[in-house]
């Protein structure tokens, strides 16, 4: 049996449609605690509905290089890893630039489970100093995934809701102990146990990993286990050096949502920092949409707030050749790149005779 996503609402509870409602009262198409009503109902949205639907934008982290979702970060062990998860989740808690790449600032928690305090004490004075820092947390210790690591997590951000990045070292530590964690099914169950946490919760987890021994052409085919965690997770990076006493390193960078690239990077023995020497296939950010560009000059010169119908923003924008049905859906297929890249965000409000279109510019 198949039904679609109107109906299976309807077996479930209705949300009236008034202007109170949720920002983005379709980001799934039923609740988690519902979804397990019948079984052997497939829920399902058509092209129309996906088009009419406006997703929650994915945040970013680092500009170009992390958002909402769940990453590895792989590399062989004593390369430097968690020196540079160190870096990252210092930049992001203060806001300070990663390299040359902008961060958008947040609290950050790092699960450091094969370190001491003393050790992180020593280490993050050496790269940064004994500046306070209260947004940047530390945990040497937690459950595992089958124990009860994701209600710790939820009582984290319950407590610091404007958390945004969660760096977990080690995967292995974070594991359910088992004969079978090296299959496929395990691997991409446990991948998928932290991406589905790292989007309802919209923030993005960062897990460091470990490669396996011998080298291939590719380096992502280093990555210990199976591609069962390549293939459920977001992106990865691949950390590695040509020879093992280098100070240099490349990090090679596959996602799905952000472009591919190299990173060229060097090692600061004294400070213990990674510095950005190059990055290859660094594609420039794309040309300006004509209608975003459009309504970031709408919102600008102090107007941060606009209201109105989808055929009322035709022509204050003098838009040509497009339908108000259009202009709707070409807004909600660029709610990514109106929140991210302009800092706008979208809603909609029913009235009895019309569909309102709200527009808020928001603070960077």
């Amino acid at each position: 049996m198949i039904l679609d996503k109107k109906k299976a609402a309807d077996l479930t509870t209705s949300v009236p449609a008034d202007m109170n409602q949720p920002p983005y009262p379709n980001i799934s198409i039923l609740p988690s605690s519902q979804s397990t009503i019948n079984k052997n109902i497939l829920e399902t949205m058509s092209l129309g509905e996906i088009y009419d639907t406006v997703f929650r934008p994915k945040t970013q982290i680092i500009e170009g290089m992390l958002q909402t979702g769940a990453y590895l970060f792989v590399g062989a062990p004593k390369i430097g890893k968690s020196f540079l998860m160190a870096q990252i989740g210092y930049c992001v808690s203060k806001g300070l630039a990663f390299w040359n790449l902008k961060t958008y600032k947040g609290t950050v928690l790092y699960l450091a489970l094969e370190d001491d305090y003393s050790r992180i004490q020593q280490r993050l004075c050496t790269m940064f100093g004994e500046e306070d820092n209260d947004n940047l947390y530390f945990a040497t210790r937690s459950q595992n995934l089958s124990e009860g690591l994701q209600q710790q997590l939820e009582n984290f951000i319950s407590e610091h809701p404007d958390t945004k990045l969660i760096i977990i070292d080690t995967l292995h530590k974070i594991r359910e102990k088992g004969s079978d964690k090296y299959s496929y099914a395990n691997d991409n169950d446990v991948a998928s146990a932290v991406k589905e946490f790292a989007e309802q919760h919209n923030i993005c987890i960062l897990v460091v990993h470990h490669t396996r021994k011998g080298k291939s052409d590719d380096p992502f085919e280093d990555i210990s286990g199976t591609n069962g965690l390549l293939g459920a997770v977001d992106g990865a990076f691949i950390m590695y050096k040509k020879q093992r006493n280098e100070t240099t390193a490349i990090i090679d960078f596959e996602g799905r949502d952000v472009k591919n690239q190299r990173f060229n990077v060097s090692f600061d023995s004294e400070k213990c920092l990674w510095g950005l020497d190059s990055v290859e296939q660094n594609l420039k950010p794309p040309a300006e949409n004509p209608l975003l560009k459009g309504l970031f000059s709408l919102l600008s010169d102090g107007h941060s707030f606009w209201q109105g119908t989808a055929s009322e923003l035709i022509e204050i924008l003098a838009l040509v050749d497009i339908t108000p049905n259009v202009l709707t859906r070409r807004l909600n297929v660029s709610v990514d790149e109106l929140a991210n890249r302009y800092s706008i965000s979208l809603k909609y409000k029913r009235t009895h005779t019309d569909r309102l279109i709200i527009l808020e510019k928001t603070k960077d």
